[in-house]
Order: structure tokens, then C-alpha cells, then sequence
């Protein structure tokens, strides 16, 4: 049999070749990228997401390069601790919420898909440009020629080459109106090390700060620039910023626990992404062709449920296909895109809800946003 080919190459994608690889199907990943380096920023994992890494094998080694919040604490920018949430073992979960490095989380399992499936199980340089289906498999267009498999699972990310072959109508990116500004500084880790901090201010501007091992602290700075609504063309993901672009927004915080200067100063690399997501499609593939991930259904971050999401996408997928084979694409899809679809609604209401700064407000949100998106997690 010919293997089942992935496109792209990050968290979703190998996490899909690793997982049907336990369920004995070939798989073969095609990158975009000629070298997978370990770029990016830093990631939540919840803990179903975990869990499912945990099965794959991988959790001793996630867990020797993450660290474990046991809690959010919600601030003002001058210092008032507004509110506190528990998370991951301390919130009674089976597995903890970790947060990582994405760039050493990819190689993590860059490295797992080679050892486990071979060295050729990634063909770098080889991104997708288009598909065709035949009656017995696909015939993927790649920049280094075709490449014939089983199926196709479109898993390169927001601004997929899969999902718009899938979908050629509109299909528009659609801005929160916030810019987030993100980087990961080499200071030592705040409070007690183990600590999220999400710190308000009065003008809009929130910050999110989380230890994500290796002596780095993550944080992302989110600022109100415009209106919601659709984005012209593509988004911009990692566009280079500066500590000048960012220093402006935090110049009047007073914090005893987080010095703003050396956060944002010690960060090697600083970048700007939009906030976005898409609207939920009405179905993700067709034949022999899915979706999964950001591909399928792109979201704001703020629940932390990105990256989760495709992990557990992989993980479904993986099962329907060992129980039905190929024919098990539709309720792959059935399953994942209606959890999801509650996911991407979820986040937006809690970007909107959030923007309070009253205890009983974050209490309600939180819990809500825990209650409405337990589905999405397969437990």
C-alpha cells in the first residue's frame, strides 16, 4: 500500500504520521521548509493533548523539556491580583497542561517520526502545490515533483494549499482586531516557576506570561489596532517587531514580580502575528482528502487549544481509519468538525468576555469556556 501523505511538516502533521504509524499505516510527511529548525515561541498543551502524546510513548521526554503550570493568576498593570485559576493536576485533570517551546516540541517529534517510521519519513523541500484524485490513491504536486499515495491529509496550517484546493470559494481570514506581539526571553522564570500571569490594563492591552523551560520565559503582548473583520490577502505570521514596537504599550505598568524592560529586552526575537481565525466550514474534504489542524479549523489562541486540538485530531483520525479504513475519512470528520466548531466559537467569546477585569467575570468565563469545549477533548 502507498503511504498515506501528509502536508506539512509541524505539530499537527507528525503527530498524525506518529499516530498512524501505531495503527500500522504508512505514512509519509511533505515539508515545505528545505531544513525543519526549531523556531517559534512558546505553546500550552492541555492535557487531553498531552494525554495523547503520553500514549504515543513521548511523555517522559515532553515533560523532561516543558513545565507545568498549576495556575493562572489574572492581574491589573499595576499590580492588583484580580484572579486565580487552577489548571492541569491542581485543577483535578489526570494529566498536567504543559507549556513548551513549539520549535523543541516540532524537533521532539521530528525526531520520533524518523526513528519510528525512518529517515526518509520527512521529505523536507517538498511542499504541496495541488492534488489529484485517482480511484486507487492521490497524486500530490509537490515543488520537488509528484508523489503518489493512499490518501492526503491536508495539515499546512492557516493559509493552507489544501484546504483552498478543497474550497476554492471565499474563504477569508477574519482579524480579532487585536495585534499580538510575542517573544521568549532568557529571564528567570517569575513567582514560583510554575505560574501563568495574564496582567490587564485599562487601555486593552493584556499580557500573557508563562515559563516554558530551558530558562525562557514566554509571553505575548496583545494590543487593539483596528476594527474586527476580514484580512486583506494572507496573514503575516512571524513578522520581525522590535522592543520598540512593543515597550510603548507596558511604559507605565508597576509590577514587584516581572520587570517589563527585561522581559521584553532579554528576548533574543521578536515577532507580530494578527490574531485570526476563519469561519467553521460546512464539510473539510473530499474522496481521499482531509483536512486537520489549522488547515481545518484555525482559531484564536486564546484558550490554548490550537496546537491541542490538532493532537487530538490525529488521534481520531488515526482510529477511524484503523477501524474502516479509508472509508472512515467522513466520520473522522464528523466527529472532529462539529468539536471543533465549538472550539472556534468558544475562543471568540472568550476574547470578547475576557476583556473584563472583575473577578466574578474571569470566574464565570473560565468555567464556562471549561464546560463548553470538554467535548472537543475525546477524554
Amino acid at each position: 500500500m502507498t503511504p498515506v501523505l501528509i502536508a506539512g511538516g509541524g505539530i499537527g502533521g507528525l503527530t498524525t504520521a506518529l499516530t498512524l504509524h501505531t495503527r500500522g499505516f504508512d505514512a509519509l510527511v511533505l515539508e515545505r521548509a528545505n531544513d525543519l529548525q526549531p523556531l517559534g515561541v512558546g505553546i500550552n498543551l492541555l492535557p487531553h493533548a498531552v494525554r495523547e502524546l503520553t500514549e504515543l510513548g513521548l511523555g517522559d521526554a515532553l515533560t523532561a523539556m516543558a513545565v507545568a503550570p498549576s495556575a493562572i493568576r489574572f492581574y491589573t498593570h499595576r499590580d492588583e491580583l484580580l484572579f486565580t485559576e487552577p489548571r492541569g493536576l491542581a485543577a483535578g485533570d489526570a494529566h498536567p497542561q504543559l507549556s513548551v517551546h513549539r520549535g523543541r516540541l516540532q524537533m521532539m517529534l521530528l525526531d520520533a517520526v524518523r526513528a519510528r517510521l525512518g529517515a526518509d519519513a520527512v521529505r523536507t523541500g517538498c511542499g504541496v502545490t495541488g492534488f489529484r484524485q485517482r480511484a486507487d490513491g492521490v497524486v500530490v504536486d509537490t515543488a520537488a515533483g509528484p508523489v503518489a499515495g493512499s490518501a492526503l491529509v491536508g495539515a499546512d496550517g492557516i493559509n493552507s494549499v489544501v484546504r483552498a484546493a478543497l474550497h476554492p470559494g471565499p474563504d477569508p481570514l477574519l482579524s480579532s482586531g487585536i495585534t499580538m506581539y510575542r517573544g521568549a526571553s532568557d529571564i528567570t522564570p517569575f513567582l514560583d516557576g510554575h505560574t501563568m500571569a495574564i496582567i490587564k490594563a485599562d487601555n486593552g492591552v493584556d499580557l500573557i506570561a508563562y515559563p516554558i523551560g530551558g530558562g525562557q520565559v514566554n509571553w505575548v503582548l496583545q494590543v487593539p489596532t483596528g476594527p474586527p473583520g476580514p484580512v486583506d490577502g494572507d496573514a503575516r505570521w512571524n513578522a520581525p517587531a522590535t522592543a520598540d514596537d512593543v515597550l510603548p504599550h507596558v511604559a507605565d505598568w508597576d509590577l514587584d514580580w516581572l520587570d517589563m524592560n527585561a522581559l521584553i529586552g532579554h528576548s533574543p526575537a521578536l515577532f507580530s502575528y494578527p490574531m485570526v481565525d476563519k469561519d467553521p466550514l460546512p464539510h473539510w474534504g473530499a474522496g481521499l482528502v482531509t483536512l486537520l489542524g489549522d488547515a481545518a479549523h484555525p482559531m484564536y489562541p486564546v484558550g490554548a487549544n490550537g496546537a491541542s486540538q490538532s493532537i487530538v485530531d490525529a488521534r481520531v483520525l488515526a482510529d477511524e481509519l484503523a477501524a474502516h479504513g479509508f472509508a472512515g475519512l467522513p466520520s473522522y470528520e464528523q466527529a472532529r468538525r462539529a468539536e471543533t466548531a465549538d472550539v472556534i466559537a468558544a475562543n471568540r467569546e472568550m476574547h470578547v468576555a475576557g476583556a473584563s477585569r472583575a473577578p466574578a467575570d474571569l470566574a464565570r468565563v473560565t468555567t464556562r469556556y471549561r464546560t463548553e469545549t470538554a467535548t472537543s477533548t475525546r477524554s
